[in-house]
């Protein structure tokens, strides 16, 4: 059974949440790209309101929490993906200042212009990119900050394969500089952008994931939807493996004008 021209979204909902709750990181990233990132925000203050939208479990909210003195939510899709994000802000004593709720990143909960920063790793392609600064723009005080992973093209020509691979996958991919483009099309200062290293997307994403592979499929014995899933994350990691210095996620920082 051939399903390498499957994505995600193909996949049952429940089935995929189940996946990526048994892992800290629900895609490429770690703690010191976030801080990376975080270190081109400046005024951030003990009233600063802070969203990370699509938050997953909260490994990236939970750094913000303790580099940041702001009071934080994170929204996700999931409920299970918000019961484990408060766990964690409850463990790490964030709980008076870090909020987990459910919602949609394309119907935010928020005031308009209420926002110092709107934080977003590896999600904001749920939404679409130009979609996505664009909505969220009207949240953000003036001045205020924008933060977003995405996967990007890092040349302008590339072999067929990985070609095809991105069109099927990330249908709103594009080089780091139309990217750039679009987010200063769309209200925004550019203030950084820089490529997540490999460690991202092997030690803290794809190695992790490899670990639980063997209890999900024991408890999924017969399940070819969970057998496929898997199938899928290999495949996904056999690509990047193989085509790595084409393709990758970068880190867009914007400042609302």
């Amino acid at each position: 059974m051939c399903n390498e021209n499957k994505t995600i979204r193909n996949f049952d909902f429940n089935l995929i949440c189940e996946y990526f709750s048994n892992v800290e990181r629900q895609g490429p990233g770690s703690p010191e790209t976030t801080l990376k990132a975080l270190s081109f925000i400046d005024n951030l203050t003990p009233k600063s309101l802070i969203a990370d939208l699509g938050c997953g479990t909260g490994g990236q909210t939970m750094t913000l929490a303790q580099q940041t003195e702001g009071l934080i939510t994170g929204l996700d899709l999931f409920p299970n993906f918000i019961n484990i994000f408060k766990r964690n802000a409850h463990v790490l004593g964030l709980s008076d200042r870090v909020k987990g709720i459910v919602g949609s990143m394309d119907n935010l909960p928020f005031e308009k212009e209420s926002l110092d920063l709107i934080w977003s790793e590896g999600a904001i392609y749920n939404i679409g990119f130009e979609r996505g600064l664009k909505e969220w723009h009207k949240y953000l005080k003036t001045g205020g900050y924008i933060a977003v992973s995405e996967v990007s093209l890092f040349t302008t020509e590339r072999p067929s394969e990985i070609d095809e691979y991105c069109k099927l996958h990330f249908p709103d991919i594009d080089t780091i500089s139309n990217k750039s483009a679009v987010m200063q099309k769309t209200g925004y200062i550019l203030v950084a952008t820089f490529i997540i290293p490999e460690n991202c997307w092997i030690e803290h994403f794809y190695v992790p994931c490899c670990k639980i592979h063997e209890v999900f499929l024991k408890k999924h014995a017969g399940n070819k939807m969970a057998e496929e899933l898997i199938v899928s994350e290999l495949h996904d990691m056999e690509i990047y493996c193989k085509y790595k210095e084409f393709y990758g996620y970068v880190f867009y920082i914007g400042k609302k004008i």
